[in-house]
């Protein structure tokens, strides 16, 4: 049998396509995810280990198609230059994904360095709009919720049902401004009024007191709550323990 010149040429293309290994000894691809999230601080129950378990879970039922998945994990602390810092270095080390990262200005901080490094981020954790909106990017993803529909799916039917002055109890970050900001918005299109906010420092407060006197004094009928999951819980715990005490 005459061995032909393109015969030769095309199987050696074809081996060095799959790495000089035949077929069934290619290697695996993986796919590397970060789970950049809060293991201890106020989104802890919402996020946090259930975040991981999720991924681990979502990793596990995509095993044996083709491809491996690797999944790192880490906490930010609610700090977004260490939520900037981790990602950075995961990315440089291959990571291809980071998820979840609640908290809106760690998540902010991740989508910058995502365009920078032409990377995916995949957002289910942080809230603010501006993600989609002002600080828009092809490398992220935000899925699930954002502080407009939020806003819009209870702000206006509210002042409709006569809610219509409002103060605000806001975490003093990203998320806070934005849902205060958007919730303003639908309130005040339908006629409403805000009467005042008051700013509590994220996330060092667990005592809003204080914060819920300014609200009771300012006769607002509506107390918009800017914030989320342990905070959010605190509030109205002691929101209720107030009105039990001036009862």
């Amino acid at each position: 049998m005459t061995i032909k010149r393109r015969a030769i040429l095309a199987a050696g293309a074809a081996t060095a396509a799959l790495g000089g290994l035949p077929p069934a000894r290619a290697q695996q691809a993986t796919i590397r995810l970060g789970v950049l999230t809060d293991m201890s601080g106020p989104y802890r129950d919402s996020t946090g280990p259930s975040s991981l378990a999720c991924t681990q879970q979502a990793a596990a039922e995509f095993a044996n198609r083709g491809f491996a998945i690797e999944v790192l994990q880490a906490d930010h602390q609610n700090k977004p230059d260490v939520g900037a810092n981790i990602a950075r270095q995961w990315y440089d080390q291959g990571v291809d994904v980071v998820v979840d990262v609640p908290t809106s200005s760690v998540a902010l901080a991740i989508a910058g360095i995502a365009r920078e490094k032409n990377k995916v981020f995949l957002n289910s954790g942080a809230a603010t709009s501006d993600l989609t909106g002002p600080q828009c990017s092809p490398n992220t993803v935000h899925w699930t919720y954002d502080t407009y529909m939020l806003a819009k799916g209870t702000g206006a039917a509210v002042v409709r049902n006569g809610g219509d002055t409002w103060f605000f109890l806001t975490a003093d970050y990203a998320f806070g401004h934005a849902l205060q900001r958007d919730v303003t918005r639908f309130v005040e299109e339908a006629g409403g009024k805000v009467l005042g906010a008051a700013r509590y420092p994220f996330p060092a407060t667990t005592d809003f007191s204080a914060f819920l006197l300014q609200a009771q004094a300012s006769r607002a009928k509506v107390l918009g709550l800017a914030n989320a999951s342990a905070d959010t819980v605190n509030s109205i715990k002691q929101a209720r323990e107030s009105a039990c005490t001036a009862a």
